[in-house]
């Protein structure tokens, strides 16, 4: 077997033609057959199959340096560079990353998880490699999704002032282009590439350039002409324009082709785009009749292409959706935006039943945050729905654009908290620390389903910017006896005793409410707080708990530094309030892939952990009274 042979990196180039064939065919057995069991990205890595083998054919690693655009796609680079043992645990705590990771493999040239950034950090490599007089290739691969995102045009721009090779491969698994442009297309990319011509093209142009006064004219109107024709046969003249070398479109899984491309790429002497024609889940059905579906997916049957797993309890995004459905119906101001994730916020299902209120900007977050704010001072009601780790794109227009105008604009916070086994780039730890820091902002967060559609309802009809944050997974269905009705910055209290009062934030609810039966169990009387609200914080409430209760305990799934933990701190500490806080949350680092209730483990996010550091808080606190006493 052809795989087999592939022990270590460059190990590729041993292969005859027959053997490139096979290794193909192996490579998307083996991704099928491993990702079926553990889950993972699946359509997009049968999609770059050969464009990732001919990349390896032409590159020596790792003294060349590779960059994938958001990273899911890096199954076969792994496999390529002899980590095929390390499917087994792909995406488990302590296994392999579904990411590029530099940590992991020297081939890894920079770490990835977001969309529209390899472009950026491909210059900065090819920046680095002539102030330091080194000589290797610098490749970075971008989807045409990935294009979509302001980012990659900001790096464009910046690109078409190199002086040095930089090649950008276009994947581009969506556009069809038809054979004659193509065709005309590909001769024209060898001809420009060929080292006679661009020899030729330089000489001319600086002979016409030593003419006195007209020369540099004459140099302009001969690139005037010469792009007048090119527009109408080039596909590629945005990226000309822009003294970007434009080659292709080239068929994306044929090997030859690939690598005699690229091979024309190195010899270009300034930037150079490859567009390169992929189909998203090639060899295998299932996945090419659905790529959405086999994007990102956990274990699944490979006959059926079903996932193993049955269907429990709705998810909070579920949830979300049908309400927010059910809401439309009735106002027709709401409006739903998405950047580029219809199916993943639940924001199909409002699209196909108002297609002319819905919106999707792509991957755009920054964008979609301030149309949203126009659609709010257009007088609309907008929902931007968007998963936390990708909200973070959107800070300043979130503070400048949304917040600074007090706008009305839904902030639908999925995938908050720990999300699990895309690791790093994909938690949601963070929103909490950073929303809160925003004027006119409220955030709030429901412990379980019926809250959930209850503060959803809240967040429409109120008429300032709130973010409504949610986690992934199935929602809770526990304490659904406890219904309060949603009043600004008020806080629900739960169970109401004295001594220690635990205090959590949203879907952190099974988790409270496990401590606090602990500590019962062990003779100890124990208030239970719903937070509610993260930002405004219910002052009142703290002001109340701290005259009958001796220690508080936060509990939120977010870092602890500029959480809701630290904030009950602070107005506890400068009100000078009599009662110690105890944070539990996540500590200031970034938590690895995992599945999330090992990570939860990991981070101290565990009801036995809980109970242990709150009983040695309180004993240690009632046993200073008793000695001050």
């Amino acid at each position: 077997m052809a795989l087999e042979k592939i022990r270590k990196e460059n190990d590729i180039k041993k292969l005859d033609e027959s053997q490139i064939k096979e290794l193909a065919d192996e490579i998307r057995q083996f991704l099928i057959e491993k990702i079926s069991r553990t889950g993972g990205h699946l359509a997009s890595n049968l999609g770059v199959v050969e464009l990732t083998m001919a990349l390896h054919l032409t590159l020596d690693f790792p003294q060349d340096k590779l960059i994938w655009d958001v990273g899911h796609q890096s199954y076969t680079h792994k496999l390529l560079t002899g980590r095929k043992d390390g499917f087994d645990e792909l995406r488990k705590y302590g296994g392999m990353s579904g990411f590029p990771k530099r940590k992991e493999s020297p081939c890894d040239a920079f770490d990835t998880g977001h969309s529209s950034t390899s472009i950026s950090a491909g210059l900065g490599y090819v920046a680095a490699r002539e102030l330091l007089g080194e000589d290797h290739s610098v490749v970075s691969v971008i989807g045409d999704g990935s294009l979509t995102g302001g980012m990659a045009y900001e790096a464009l721009n910046n690109a078409s002032r190199l002086k040095s090779n930089f090649i950008i491969v276009l994947n581009d698994n969506n556009m069809s282009i038809s054979e004659n442009v193509g065709g005309m297309s590909k001769y024209l990319s060898g001809l420009r590439t060929a080292q006679a011509y661009a020899d030729l093209k330089k000489g001319v142009e600086d002979t016409l350039r030593r003419i006195p006064v007209k020369g540099e004219r004459i140099v302009n109107q001969i690139r005037k002409t010469k792009s007048g024709i090119k527009q109408l046969l080039v596909p590629g003249m945005f990226f000309e324009d822009m003294d970007i070398t434009y080659l292709g479109p080239v068929d994306g899984h044929d090997i030859r082709k690939l690598v005699k491309i690229f091979q024309e790429a190195k010899r270009v002497d300034h930037a150079v785009l490859v567009h390169v024609i992929t189909k998203k889940g090639k060899g295998y059905a299932p996945a090419e009749e659905n790529p959405a579906k086999f994007h990102g997916l956990g274990p699944f049957d490979i006959e059926t292409g079903e996932p193993r797993e049955t269907d429990g309890p709705d998810s909070y995004t579920k949830v979300f959706s049908k309400v927010l459905t059910d809401i439309a119906k009735r106002d027709d101001k709401v409006v739903a935006i998405t950047a580029a994730m219809a199916d993943g916020t639940g924001l199909a299902s409002f699209a196909r039943r108002f297609p002319q209120r819905f919106f999707d900007v792509g991957i755009a977050e920054e964008h979609g945050m301030t149309f949203a704010a126009g659609l709010a001072a257009g007088g609309m009601k907008p929902v931007f729905a968007v998963y936390s780790s990708f909200l973070q794109r959107a800070y300043d227009q979130t503070l400048h654009d949304v917040c600074l105008q007090n706008l009305p604009v839904v902030i639908a916070v999925d995938r908050a908290g720990l999300v699990g086994s895309d690791g790093e780039t994909h938690q949601g730890v963070f929103d909490l620390s950073y929303l809160t820091t925003i004027p006119n902002m409220t955030v709030i967060s429901p412990k379980n389903r019926w809250e959930m559609a209850d503060m959803l309802r809240f967040a429409v009809d109120f008429r300032h910017p709130v973010a409504i944050r949610y986690p992934r997974g199935a929602a809770y269905e526990g304490m659904r006896q406890f219904r309060a009705p949603v009043v600004y910055g008020k806080s629900e209290v739960i169970y109401e005793e004295e001594d220690i009062a635990i205090i959590f934030v949203g879907h952190m609810a099974e988790l409270a409410d496990s401590v606090r039966r602990s500590l019962k169990a062990a003779g100890y009387n124990c208030s239970l707080v719903n937070a509610r609200f993260v930002k405004p914080l219910d002052t009142e409430l703290l002001e109340e708990l701290a005259k009958d209760h001796c220690l508080l305990v936060t509990i939120e799934e977010n870092v602890i530094t500029g959480g809701f933990g630290e904030q009950v701190m602070e107005y506890v500490s400068s009100s000078a309030l009599d009662v110690h806080v105890r944070n539990i949350g996540i500590s200031d680092e970034y938590v690895e892939h995992g599945n999330v209730e090992v990570l939860r483990k990991e981070v101290g996010l565990e009801s036995d952990m809980i109970v242990k550091q709150t009983l040695s808080d309180y004993l240690r606190i009632t046993e200073n009274i008793k000695k001050e006493k």
